[in-house]
């Protein structure tokens, strides 16, 4: 491997730890309300132990895979090992679009966060100004980036903790399930299908811990750190979801008033210390360590994207380009980035899908890791029969069970998503597609770069 397309192994687990945590941390304080406003709190409450049992067992699943093939292309890389350039592309793109679709999202939310401070200062200007810092920072070098998520990530869970203590008083199980179940309080057959609409928000509590996976070629010593760092990952995520759901909900104030808002921990706050509290201000400029780490974090995971499917030949090779200074794929940190702002500004996601633009955003990311999620967990199953020799540290808890739970759900999602989706859904087969025509004609180069 050339030195111009070589990356730095300098991360330590509690490294990978805070990538990991930190890439999905910001689905605590932000979009998964949009779930409330189709399941209710009750309804939704069983669509994400749902999914955190579909992650738990994803993640545990994937870790075989990327301590066996510790690679920056991640699912890209075992799908073309498992199944050769076909799938490969299908997996690698389709986490392509996974990764640069949840940032502009995050970036909105980090808007609506200090527009709650200063309500005069353009949302859309505050995302972007996110998105260049942070594309900045992750330029600047893989240890350097990784040691400021770690930080931002720590400072996280502290406002999550806070949020927690200071609501704590006026929970109530009566206000966490008063009309509950879709908006009534007693469960309907309508109720099922509004559970099936919010399941891109249960989602969101989880999308993208895999990314942590992409940082192995700059790990140290990847089959022992990985492991523990992504395990440890999705039971920190689990928990603190769970538990921030329950206290949101349970506040003091109706929990409808939180649902298709970008902000609803500074709003339920605010219904239990009142608008002019200290604390309420503490809380937001605390919660945008959350969205930062995990603009952050998803920026660094979507350039190792880039970056790994441009030097394999799936996109164009100066993509995969590495800063001889910083050892970072500058220029993929670059299209990445630019692409993002892009989706900040496409209005026309409101228009076809008849709902907020960051939930748009959200839902078309979601396709993007569930088709992944299901091409990763077959090449699980693929390589097992293919290369029983392969050295595995680490062997897939509970196989062949959980990768196979993982695989269904994923399955059973992409549909349901789908169906009630078709606007978004189509978007989604249309990016696939365009990056398909990309892949055919490039077939002949590609090949001759591999002989």
């Amino acid at each position: 491997m050339s030195s111009n397309t070589a990356l730095k192994q300098t991360l330590s687990g509690f490294h990978l730890w805070g990538i990991a945590v930190g890439l999905v941390i910001s689905g605590s304080f932000f979009g998964w309300s949009y779930g409330w406003a189709s399941a209710g709190t009750l309804g939704f409450l069983i669509v994400v132990l749902l999914i955190a049992l579909m992650y738990c067992c994803f993640i545990f699943s994937l870790t075989e895979l990327s301590t066996a093939i510790p690679h920056a292309g991640g699912p890209f890389a075992y799908a073309l090992r498992a199944f050769g350039p076909t799938i490969g592309f299908f997996a690698g793109f389709a986490t392509l679009i996974e990764f640069v679709f949840a940032p502009p999202a995050i970036a909105m939310a980090i808007g609506a966060y200090i527009n709650v401070q200063f309500p005069y200062i353009n949302t859309k200007l505050i995302a972007c100004t996110a998105f260049l810092l942070f594309m900045g920072l992750n330029i600047i070098g893989v240890h350097i980036a990784a040691t400021f998520e770690l930080i931002v990530t720590l400072l996280a869970i502290f406002a999550l903790i806070l949020f927690m203590v200071i609501v704590a008083p006026t929970f109530s199980w009566d206000h966490f399930a008063n009309n509950g179940w879709g908006g009534q309080n007693q469960f309907h057959f309508s109720t099922i299908e509004g559970m099936l609409a919010a399941t891109p928000f249960a989602i969101w509590f989880f999308l993208a811990i895999e990314g942590a996976s992409m940082a192995a070629e700059e790990a140290k010593d990847p089959q022992r750190t990985i492991p523990k760092a992504l395990g440890a990952g999705i039971i920190t995520v689990t928990v603190l979801a769970l538990f921030i759901m329950l206290f949101a909900g349970g506040a003091k104030g109706d929990w409808r008033l939180l649902a298709n808002i970008n902000d609803p921990l500074p709003q339920a706050m605010k219904a239990v210390v009142g608008a002019q509290s200290i604390w309420l201000n503490i809380l937001v400029w605390l919660g945008l360590f959350g969205l930062i780490a995990s603009l952050h974090g998803i920026i660094m995971g979507y350039s190792r994207q880039i970056f790994s499917l441009a030097r394999d030949g799936y996109l164009p090779i100066f993509l995969a380009k590495v800063n001889k200074y910083t050892h970072t794929p500058y220029i993929a940190i670059l299209a990445g980035g630019f692409v993002g702002i892009g989706a900040i500004f496409s209005d026309s996601l409101i228009i076809i899908a008849n709902q907020p633009l960051t939930a748009s955003i959200m839902t078309v990311a979601a396709f993007g890791a569930l088709l992944m999620y299901i091409i990763s967990m077959a090449s699980l199953f693929k390589l097992r029969h293919s290369e029983p020799n392969l050295h595995r540290p680490f062997k897939a808890i509970l196989y062949p069970f959980a990768p196979l739970f993982a695989m269904i759900m994923s399955v059973l999602c992409l549909i349901t998503m789908a169906l009630y989706n078709l606007e978004l859904a189509g978007c989604f087969v249309g990016f696939m597609g365009i990056g398909y025509l990309y892949f055919l004609a490039t077939r002949s180069s590609r090949n001759k770069m591999n002989q």
